[in-house]
């Protein structure tokens, strides 16, 4: 499974999302510092009732969380985004 569908698995399993979209952003950054090769920058558009209640730190943290060891590895950056 590639990276973008594990991280879409995933915060469907956590959160039973009304609407996701995650998007694989690596070809705009590659050569930076960091992400030499461009991998791992992900956008993260999502709605979902247990999140859409929190405050914005809370809900990044929670984002996060599910996406466990996959933040201290593969993914080099994450944008997260309220789904309108």
């Amino acid at each position: 499974m590639d990276l973008r569908s594990l991280i879409e698995q995933r915060l469907i399993t956590s959160f039973n999302p009304v609407r996701l979209e995650v998007i694989d952003e690596s070809h705009l950054h590659r050569g930076h510092p960091g992400a030499i090769g461009g991998g791992g920058h992900f956008r993260v558009r999502i709605s979902a009732e247990s999140l859409d209640r929190l405050p914005l730190i809370k809900r990044h943290r929670e984002i996060y969380g599910s996406l466990g060891e996959l933040m201290d590895g593969p993914i080099h950056a994450l944008a997260i985004e309220k789904a309108p």
